[in-house]
């Protein structure tokens, strides 16, 4: 049993502070009264809802054509449908199957079950992560400016933990940039791929902008854009599964403290975002069993690298 603990440490954090942050949502649910929330969400039209999706889908494929460029231009001869499976299975996995595997994992593995180089395959995929870090940065300051009365005494707390932090995010760095030396010598590829980033991040947040509207809020796209992209690095922050609660309670403190909406229009904003990503992850249930399959196969003893 202690073996077990020791070896499921991590998880079991993950767990624990997963079900931590979704009784917070119900008691906020229960502070403010499923009335408040039911109408709150009752403002939204249904052509608002449809522009809302439509907005996210065109998020994910702006990711899916990233992906695409990243493996193309690193040799990997990959068609278009074949990015658009995996990166739709990543996706189905991260949103409904978090407790065992990553969405990363699956992509990596549909692509080896595929045929295509694992190196490689693995290199853009941390390329991916990067660049998609990366474009929240720049638009990291249009949130924190107006949310800097909120979270500098918050960070003030933490202090004790800084240099750790700055530790694990510098050995990440040392531990990435020879992976993602390949992209670095073919500066058209990297472009690209931070073009489809933007057009990921100004789409979901034009999705965003929408039901801020259609419930009744008022902000800036700059503060929407902003405010998003600290919601996007608190989630990174591994306390949850896959941001499971913690991307909701961040999303309604933040749209409700900084933003001005009020809280149960951020709390039905945040979990109809939560919804619009799991659904448009649907295409990926299609693909993720011969994914897992062909994984459990290379798990059992005496198969082949």
């Amino acid at each position: 049993m202690t073996d077990w603990l020791s070896g499921n440490r991590r998880f079991l954090l993950r767990f624990v502070g997963t079900l931590l942050a979704i009784g917070l949502i119900v008691l906020l649910v229960r502070g403010q009264g499923w009335d408040e929330i039911i109408g709150a969400f009752k403002q939204i039209s249904f052509s608002q809802i449809l522009l809302a999706f439509l907005f996210i889908l065109f998020s994910r494929f702006c990711v899916i054509i990233r992906w695409y460029i990243l493996l193309r231009s690193g040799g990997v001869r990959v068609s278009f449908s074949d990015a658009l499976a995996l990166t739709f299975t990543g996706l189905f996995s991260s949103n409904f199957l978090p407790t065992t595997i990553g969405g990363d994992v699956v992509r990596l593995a549909g692509a080896m079950q595929m045929g295509y180089d694992r190196a490689i395959s693995l290199a853009s995929l941390v390329a991916d992560r990067l660049i998609g870090a990366l474009s929240m940065l720049f638009v990291l300051p249009f949130g924190l400016i107006p949310a800097s009365h909120i979270l500098i005494p918050a960070s003030a707390v933490s202090t004790l933990a800084v240099p750790p932090i700055f530790q694990k995010g510098w050995d990440f760095i040392k531990r990435t940039l020879q992976a993602f030396s390949i992209w670095l010598r073919k500066p058209w590829a990297l472009v690209a791929a931070l073009v489809c980033t933007w057009g990921h991040v100004l789409f979901t947040c034009l999705a965003i902008a929408v039901l801020v509207s259609a419930l009744g809020g008022h902000m800036s796209f700059w503060l929407v854009m902003g405010l998003w992209s600290i919601a996007y690095f608190v989630t990174l922050i591994p306390i949850s599964i896959n941001g499971y609660g913690v991307q909701e309670l961040s999303l309604t403190f933040l749209f409700s403290r900084v933003g001005g909406i009020s809280t149960a229009v951020a709390l039905t904003l945040a979990v109809l975002i939560r919804v619009f990503y799991m659904i448009a992850s649907l295409p990926g249930a299609v693909y993720l069993p011969a994914i897992l399959s062909a994984m459990d196969l290379e798990r059992e003893p005496g198969s082949k690298n």
